[in-house]
């Protein structure tokens, strides 16, 4: 059987750090971190152009930072911070699986990584090379999410895709409220009009002045990643009209 063809040249995805735990409670799972970046090794291979900004949930959250008496710049970034350890190890993986692969940071730190030039970046994807941003804006007191929509303007990408983990966007948490209502379709006045918990307001405004389609899909299920750059219908699509 002849193998699908994407429906996107070039997308975002947003990972967020907790989907690196596994079942784990801190830190990396090393085999979900070989599986993500063998899926994504995949997806490269079909001629998907891809950009990645990572989180760094699994690692040290800022938004929790008040517990430890941290103030909110400080810990935002720590997070930062963690951001890149997380993007050093799925650059690792990926390189090793033959991926030409780009860690890009919004914080010098010329050692580990290079420093995000939009140029640059759209160089790299044009030569074929995966680009992983660390660091989120490296601004504080804005989330991975603002960063993801901002890294997928600034690189034209044609969708922003979000792995998460759970199946797409729920009228609440699915976890604690078995009566949630599972979303095939919003509108990004929908997301905002309702404060859906999906991404933050600000990710959601920039994605719409721009109508990029947004996808929220589970990337804990094997094969999703590829289900959804092939345009299966998986997960959440926000966009500004639902068909």
């Amino acid at each position: 059987m002849a193998q699908q063809s994407p429906i996107y040249k070039r997308v975002l995805l947003k990972l967020s750090g907790e989907v690196l735990m596994g079942n784990r409670a801190f830190g990396i799972d090393p085999a979900t971190l070989k599986r993500i970046a063998g899926e994504l090794a995949e997806i490269h291979h079909l001629g998907v152009e891809l950009g990645i900004v990572i989180g760094g949930g699994n690692i040290f959250r800022g938004l929790s930072a008040g517990e430890y008496g941290i103030s909110r710049v400080s810990a935002d970034y720590m997070g930062m911070l963690a951001t890149v350890m997380n993007a050093v190890a799925l650059g690792e993986l990926l390189n090793s699986t033959g991926v030409d692969t780009r860690i890009m940071t919004a914080i010098d730190m010329n050692r580990i990584a290079e420093p995000y030039i939009r140029g640059k970046a759209l160089k790299h994807l044009k030569k074929r090379r995966l680009i992983i941003f660390a660091s989120g804006t490296g601004n504080p007191y804005f989330t991975t999410d603002t960063a993801a929509a901002l890294r997928a303007l600034e690189i034209d990408a044609d969708a922003l895709i979000k792995g998460t983990k759970v199946e797409g966007v729920f009228s609440s948490d699915p976890v604690t409220d078995p009566d949630s209502e599972f979303f095939n379709e919003l509108t990004y006045r929908d997301v905002l009009k309702r404060e859906l918990k999906v991404m933050d307001m600000t990710a959601v405004s920039l994605a719409m002045a721009k109508n990029l389609p947004i996808i929220i899909f589970n990337i804990k299920e094997s094969g999703n990643l590829k289900k959804v750059v092939q345009g299966h219908r998986v997960g959440t699509i926000i966009s500004g009209e639902v068909k």
